[in-house]
Formats: structure tokens, sequence, C-alpha cells
């Protein structure tokens, strides 16, 4: 279909989403919403994506928050159907059945952070700054920040970075463990589509079933963690992509994995 805030594109596996507003930075605002969630099942619909990776448009920003443009425009019912649009969308960015990387070209503030935490993992520029400022603007986080941020670098961290709106440097979210790897700006997009290509020649079944289990077991204890992965082990054990993986081993050649979710 036709997007006018994002782009998308499909290749070898990978398809690519672009918020598309390098003029604002990439800010977030109810169109663009919009593009992202019917992008999003735009992509689960198309048998050839397997994995999917998002960024920003331009040499500035991945998304530099949430246009703020629109902020004086609303009420409080309008705010709160804002940020339940934007929860919304992240929470089924979450749920895709496939591996989400965010790549973080650059800006990655309020929204933008939020939405780099929705993915399964985050690469970012060496140029990269991650925060959540909203409270400079007399708001708090709408779409997730406080919830998610808290879970992946703690408590005091999260409520340190929500309460001064403070920037930090891709390094230091590395260090946090809010980001996976950091990369030299320029090398940064060719990293992440090699990465992402790679993956996406992995089997389709059990890529899905490490997200799941890693994404419902962390909220577990570890004995329940392990039940969940002896479950999933079982489902991908029996699959199209196991028999090809486990034959391809004993011929001593590369496996040409081509299963479905549903075989």
């Amino acid at each position: 279909m036709a997007y006018e805030n994002i782009s998308l594109e499909v290749q070898d596996g990978v398809a690519l989403v672009t918020i598309n507003r390098p003029k604002v930075l990439n800010a977030l605002n109810p169109d663009t919403l919009k593009e992202l969630g019917q992008a999003i099942e735009e992509i689960q619909a198309r048998e050839e994506a397997r994995v999917m990776v998002i960024t920003g448009a331009g040499d500035k920003a991945f998304v530099a928050g949430a246009d703020i443009s629109e902020f004086p425009k609303m009420n409080a019912l309008q705010a709160r159907m804002f940020a339940q649009e934007g929860q919304k969308v992240f929470f089924a960015l979450e749920d895709m059945p496939l591996p989400v990387i965010a790549c973080v070209n650059g800006f990655a503030l309020g929204g933008g952070c939020e939405m780099a935490m929705s993915c399964d993992f985050i690469y970012a520029s060496d140029q990269a700054k991650f925060g959540q400022p909203e409270i400079n603007l007399g708001i708090i986080p709408g779409f997730g920040g406080t919830q998610r941020l808290s879970r992946l670098v703690g408590r005091a961290k999260a409520k340190e970075l929500c309460m001064t709106g403070n920037q930090i440097s891709a390094q230091e979210a590395k260090e946090l463990g809010l980001v996976a790897q950091v990369f030299p700006h320029a090398e940064l997009k060719d990293s992440v589509m090699k990465a992402a290509t790679k993956m996406a020649a992995k089997g389709r079944t059990s890529l899905r079933a490490v997200k799941q289990v890693i994404d419902r077991g962390v909220e577990a204890d570890l004995k329940t963690g392990c039940a969940l992965e002896a479950e999933a082990f079982a489902t991908s054990f029996v699959s199209q992509d196991a028999k090809e993986g486990a034959t391809a081993f004993l011929e001593k050649r590369k496996p040409e994995f081509k299963g479905t979710l549903t075989s």
C-alpha cells in the first residue's frame, strides 16, 4: 500500500521500514503511528518478509520524539487517545512473530526511544543519543517509556533518566544494556542489514520460538521459563526447518530453510 510518512521495502527476506519525516527529525504524529501500524500488518502478511528493520530517514534522527506541534491541539482525552494509540502500535511491534531490529542512526528521544525499546534489540550509530526528555515539557512518557526503560536498565536509572530528561550516548546505552551493539556511523546501515540478512536465512519457526520463549520466560521464575523452553523446543523439533537443519548437517552442506510459521 502507499505510505506518506514512512517507506517500506523488502529485499533478501528483510523488511526495511523507514520513518520518513526528516524535516521534523522523523517526529511521530497520529498519521505516522497509523501508517506504522498498517506496515506491521502488511509485513506479517508478506511471506517473503522474515526479519524487520526499522530506522529513520536522514542523517540526524531515528525518531526525535512525538510531534510537539500536535500538543497544543489536544485536551486530556485526546492526549490519552494519542498515548493509547502509540502504545497499541508499539505492542504490535513488540509482538511481531519475526525478529525486529531498531537501526538507530541518530536521536532516539521520547517516542523514538520508546519505539526502539519495543524492538527485539537495538543496533546504534556511535553518534546516536537516547533519552526520555518529556519532563522538560512538563509531561511524562506516554508510549510505554517508564515501563520498558525500567525493565531494561533498572528502576533507579529509569527514574533518573525520566526525571532529569538527560540524554545518553550510544556507548552509555550499551553499557546499561539498552543497546546491543554500537557501530561507526558510516557503517551502521550496512552492518544492520548484513546482520538482518544473516538472520533471515535462519529457520522461521525457531526464530519465532526464541523470541517468544525469552519474552515470556523473562518475567517468570526459572522453572516456568525452562518449561516454556522445553515446549518450544519440542514444537521446533518437528518443523520442516528442523528436518532440513539435521539433514544438511549430516550431509555437510549449508541448510536451506524454507519452512513457514505453520510448517
